[in-house]
């Protein structure tokens, strides 16, 4: 159910990150996670509250310096990155006694997701899919071609902050599946596949979510009968299918598809 749920979240945020260049960005919110990880255990509650709170607190500073342009986004999101995985350990290292969710956290498993961390999950996944669904156009304009979004006069600036928090909202999903080391993989390796088969946004968000789909049962599959990890299977098994998907469209000679151009007879199909 879980994989469901984070294949859904792939399928629906991934292409806005991959189309707006926004890997890295989530990277740095996937580690800043950590820090949340952290605080929560040595407070005692939920991990997966703390890392929300820790997450979307991150998101909302990285956007707010983006539309600021106070400084080199960049170098403010690896600050972040290094700042949340530092508080991370140093209140793990406070918290008496041994931490044994943790490692699922790192590098994920998918199977031991408790039932309250489970309906979390589903709410958070209700929360990104609805807002996508609501904003949809907007959205898509801003990812395409921002200035495009604001000749229209769309709010370009609370789109561009709805985007960075759903982001954030999906990395959470995305930790229990195959950890914090990893969420960057599971948000961009389905849009790859999928933008190697079509050229229309929606179609790529709907294939996004039947590769998701595809590649955490696969990776489940190979995780029970070799008892490999279930977050680095479902990564393998991604990697191969991509690499599958692109030798298949080199042999037929069809050039893989690239980032989505600006509207306006530039742009992809939406």
């Amino acid at each position: 159910l879980v994989g469901i749920m984070a294949s859904i979240v792939c399928g629906v945020i991934g292409p806005f990150i991959v189309t707006r260049r926004m890997v890295f960005i989530s990277g740095g919110l996937s580690h800043t996670a950590f820090g949340g990880l952290g605080i929560a255990y040595w407070l005692g509650i939920r991990p997966l509250i703390g890392a929300t709170a820790f997450v979307l607190a991150a998101a909302i500073l990285i956007g707010r310096q983006e539309e600021k342009k106070m400084s080199r986004n960049d170098l403010f999101i690896g600050i972040l990155w290094a700042v949340g995985v530092a508080t991370g350990i140093v209140f793990i290292h406070m918290t008496p006694g041994y931490a044994p969710d943790l490692m699922t956290f790192l590098f994920g498993n998918i199977l031991t997701v408790p039932r309250a961390d489970v309906i979390i999950t589903l709410f958070l996944v209700l929360i990104v899919s609805g807002a996508v669904m609501i904003f949809y156009n907007g959205f898509v304009a801003v990812a395409l071609d921002e200035e495009y979004a604001r000749a229209r006069r769309l709010p370009v600036a609370a789109l561009k902050m709805g985007l960075m928090i759903l982001t954030a909202l999906s990395i959470v999903t995305l930790i229990q599946v195959v950890g914090i080391l990893l969420v960057i993989a599971l948000l961009t390796i389905p849009v790859a596949v999928a933008s190697e088969l079509s050229m229309n946004f929606r179609r790529i968000m709907l294939l996004s979510i039947l590769c998701g789909i595809l590649i955490c049962l696969s990776g489940l599959l190979v995780s029970y009968f070799i008892e490999f990890p279930s977050g680095a299977s479902i990564i393998l098994i991604g990697g191969l299918l991509l690499g599958s998907v692109k030798l298949a469209g080199r042999l037929r000679g069809r050039r893989p598809a690239d980032r989505p151009e600006g509207p306006g007879g530039r742009s992809k199909e939406t």
